[in-house]
Order: structure tokens, then sequence, then C-alpha cells
């Protein structure tokens, strides 16, 4: 019987995927749409499929590779965004039991599947230009889940009152005002009620035209502005300018970021946070943002941390709310460029000499890199090691480490492939 490993996703859950076995890919695929009955607008497609020679012992694999990517311990959902698949694929098809990638084409109705022996379509085969797929990830991700006031609250309360002083305030990723709290995302809501404490100059917030209205403020895009502290929270300047959809890449939002704002603070999409991280970046502006817990040890963001343009902020985000108000599971940090100082996570750090690092938190690798674990770091290596993303995120970059390659590493033992660490070194040590 054939064995075979698969990506598969739904429509309306963009930041996660599902990767396990089967041994019938057409049935598999059937299942997961019988779980949401004949709604086509929530209906599993695969991402990526291929057959294998021992599926349990792939599927082990992945789950001890990505283990720090998993939404729960004991079930098969990981996080998911475009720069996390290419890794999820990258190591399958480099797995020593692979076969071949096989293609799953859905049907127009749901109950046939037909299998396709072929590569992954492009975009463009399936009628998809890159402005769709950006708008359609961004227009799903945003409607999926958002940012708990209190996680905001946590976050902003560690930075001094004279970070936002005079300053214009740019949330630009679906942050909605209304004429209520239930009605305004988390974000614009924390900067109106402290408004006068912070002596904001403006707040100026966008709503993005999506098909679900997550905070009932209605579904057409607008630009909302507050300038001057005013004793009503929500009173403000609307504009709906034609063909506008309060996307961040819209002409009109790019030019708002480059021209008037100061400090971007939002929950920008997962699914998309390169493009996002990109025009961020080609702002210049200030950022306090939320991104999936990974980004650090991920190619696409690591010459951000490298070049000291962005850093970890103080806190993590676990926990979100979807449109039903329930809690969702999601692993997000918050990064910025302003000003850390006294981070606390600086106590997590174990800086010994290397010999008295216990022999279970460190190795060398078959390239004889020295691999740290468990936030020890070797005071007195001068040579590069590697870490993993909990360091960075703890603040190791500004102890006096830096980092020397542009992209993750992967440490092989014994020819065996070990999880992502990036390679740092002590600043001023020969490289």
């Amino acid at each position: 019987m054939s064995e075979y490993i698969y990506i598969v996703q739904a429509e309306r859950e963009r930041d996660k995927c599902k990767i396990g076995i089967t041994g019938n890919l057409e049935e598999r695929l059937r299942t997961y749409n019988n779980i949401t009955g004949k709604s086509k607008a929530n209906g599993y497609s695969y991402l990526f499929s291929c057959e294998v020679h021992d599926m349990a012992k792939v599927e082990a694999d992945i789950k001890a590779e990505f283990s720090r990517l998993r939404e729960h311990k004991n079930r098969e959902i990981y996080f998911y965004n475009p720069d996390l698949f290419e890794d999820y694929v990258a190591f399958i098809k480099k797995h020593s039991l692979f076969v071949k990638e096989i293609f799953i084409k859905p049907s127009e109705i749901r109950e046939e599947v037909k299998v396709v022996k072929k590569i992954t379509p492009s975009p463009e085969e399936r009628g998809l230009n890159t402005k769709d797929i950006m708008q359609k990830a961004q227009r799903t991700k945003n409607d999926e889940f958002y940012t708990r006031y209190e996680d905001i609250e946590t976050e902003i309360a560690m930075y001094p009152l004279e970070t936002w002083q005079d300053k214009v305030v740019y949330c630009n990723c679906d942050d909605a005002v209304g004429d209520s709290e239930k009605t305004t995302s988390p974000f614009a809501l924390y900067f109106l009620r402290n408004f006068k404490k912070l002596e904001l100059k403006k707040l100026i917030c966008t709503h993005y035209s999506g098909r679900v209205d997550l905070f009932n403020a209605g579904t057409k895009a607008y630009i909302f502005t507050k300038e001057g502290f005013t004793e009503n929270l929500f009173e403000g300047k609307r504009e709906m300018p034609k063909g506008y959809d309060g996307s961040f890449d819209h002409p009109i939002s790019l030019q708002i970021l480059n021209d008037e704002a100061d400090i971007v603070c939002t929950n920008p999409p997962f699914s998309i946070s390169r493009d996002y991280w990109r025009l961020l970046m080609e702002s210049s502006k200030q950022f306090l943002i939320i991104s999936n817990i990974a980004i650090v040890l991920t190619a696409s963001y690591i010459p951000y941390f490298k070049n000291k343009k962005a850093w970890a902020g103080y806190n993590e985000v676990d926990w979100y709310l979807n449109p039903k108000r329930e809690l969702t599971r999601a692993a997000g940090y918050w990064y910025t460029n302003l000003s850390v100082t006294d981070r606390p996570k600086y106590k997590q750090f174990k800086f010994i000499l290397l010999k008295d690092i216990p022999d279970k938190y460190k190795y060398f690798d078959d390239e004889g890199v020295l691999v740290v674990k468990n936030c020890y770091i070797p005071s007195n290596y001068s040579g590069v090691f590697a870490v993993s993303a909990r360091p960075i995120l703890n603040g190791l970059l500004e102890k006096g480490y830096e980092i020397v390659r542009d992209r993750e590493y992967y440490p092989y033992v014994n020819g065996e492939k070990q999880f992502a660490v990036v390679l740092v070194q002590k600043i001023g040590s020969e490289k």
C-alpha cells in the first residue's frame, strides 16, 4: 500500500495548516471536507502532498523538527506562513524516505477528488496573480483573530511615556474605529483611551474592506484620524477615498506611512508578514508590531536582526480572540526598533565558561560548530556558535553578541539534521 505525507489547509484558517499521514489521499481530503459540511467557504485543500516509504517515520521526524511550531503538542496542527510552508516542504523533500510529490486537484463536486501526478501548480496556473494572493491572504488572516487589549497594554507599559509624546501613531492593519468599544479594534481603543496620557499628536487608523466585518464597524474601507484630545474617545475624522480598500500596501496607506506616521503599532497578518516587514523597513519608521515567534529563525527576517533594524520587544503573545470572541492560540511576539532597556528576560541567560556548560546543553556538529541550548552562553568562547530563537528573543544581541549569517543554520550530527538555529559570535572576535 502507498503511504503519503500531506499538508492541508482550510480556506478560513490561513494562519495554520495540518501535516499528516494517510494511505489514501482522496479519502483523507473527503474526510476533512465532511467536517465542514457542504460549505465551500471553509473547504480544505492540499497545499502539498507526496509519497514516502515510511510515513510514520517521516511524520515523527517532522514533529521533532518543527515541535516549536505545533499549535498543540498532541495534534497535527502547525502554524503557517509562506516562509514556514517553504521550510516544511523543503524538510520533507530532503528526507531520505521521500519518493515523489503528488498534486491533488479538488473537483467542483467536493465528494470526488482526482489525483494528478504533476508538480505543485504555480499561482498563474491557478488563475491568480500576486496581488490576488496577497489580498486574499490579508482578508482571511485579518478575519481570523485579533490581539487582546491586555496584551497591548502590557507591552506598551514597558516603554517610557516620552516615547509617544507629540508623535503620530499609525495603526494600519484593519484597526477599525467605531462609535463604541465593541466596534473598535483593541489597538485603536488603547490609543484612544490613552491619547492624553501618552500626549499623542495624532492617531491614524485604517479599516480594511474585508468580506467579514470583524468589529461590526462596516464593510467599507476608511481612514480614521484623531488629532488632539477630546472627551469623546471616538470623535475624529473618517474618510473613504474612492477606490481605497484599506490594505496596508494600498498607495494611500503607503503615503500615510511614509509622509505622516512616526510610530507604527499593529498586528499585521502573519500570512503575508514578509511583505509587511519589507514595506515597514523601507519606510524607516519606528514600530512596535506583533509577528510570528519563528521569524528570528527565518531567512527573510534574519538580516533585519543582524543589521540591527529590528529586535524583540518584551513579551510573547500566545492568545488571541476570533470573531466569536473565543480564545485561539498562535505563537506571536512583539518586535520593535524602539529602545529596549533593562529587559527582564536577561535573567534567563546563563553566561558561564564553556567547560561548565552541562554536556546535555552543548555539542559540536559535523562541521565543528558549537551549538548551545537552554540559554547557556559560553562566556569565554570567541568562535562562531549557534543558538535557538529563545536567546535572540531574550536580548542576546544587546549583550555583546551579533548574528554572523543572513539565514538560518541547520546543524547535522552523524548525518542527522537538527533544529534550525542562528549563528552568533561575540562582537570584536576574529571572524
